[in-house]
């Protein structure tokens, strides 16, 4: 699947390659309920040839298909009117702030390890699914800033925590959107 950006007399697409998602629920924590139903998705963007600003790799993220899913059991949806805890007309490129690789990663363990640490099965498939490691090499990362309460959807609520982070790697010509949550 791909979603086309028009930029001046051309267009621009973003290719998914492809997703992983590592449910929490999968490994042995020592402590029965430590995984606390969370779940880390992860989603690959081919970026196109063409140097688009950032803005509009956001942009283009925003009117893909793939970033229509509301993680809540519903999957993709291609008419799909909610992203995460939020109405999709809500989450603009302005909602996203640029952060340090450093600090993302240290958010997304902070997160990850807030029960107890998690598994080094876990903390491997984190690592490497997630690229975490490489952040610091892409060329931005951005979060997902909370939004204003009445961007919530009619049961967005439901997730417990909702981080997203989108790393834009222009030299292996990739977009990785990490969304890290519970429900």
């Amino acid at each position: 699947m791909y979603y086309s950006v028009a930029s001046g007399a051309m267009e621009y697409a973003l290719t998914h390659e492809d997703s992983t998602f590592l449910n929490f629920r999968d490994h042995p924590f020592q402590r029965r309920y430590a995984h606390a139903y969370r779940w880390v998705d992860i989603k690959r963007l081919r970026l196109p040839a063409a140097p688009l600003a950032d803005r509009e790799l956001l942009t283009a993220l925003i009117g893909h298909e793939q970033f229509r899913d509301d993680y809540a059991g519903g999957g993709v949806t291609p008419d799909g009117m909610r992203h995460g805890p939020y109405w999709l007309s809500r989450v603009t490129p302005e909602a996203y702030e640029p952060v340090r690789a450093a600090e993302a990663a240290r958010q997304l363990w902070e997160w990850a390890d807030q029960y107890e640490p998690v598994p080094v099965g876990l903390a491997a498939d984190l690592r490497t699914e997630s690229t975490v490691d490489d952040w610091a090499e892409a060329d931005c990362v951005y979060r997902l800033t909370e939004l204003a309460d009445d961007a919530y959807h009619d049961w967005g609520p439901v997730h417990g925590e909702f981080h997203e982070f989108v790393i834009i790697d222009r030299g292996a010509r990739r977009m990785t959107v990490l969304v890290a949550a519970d429900d």
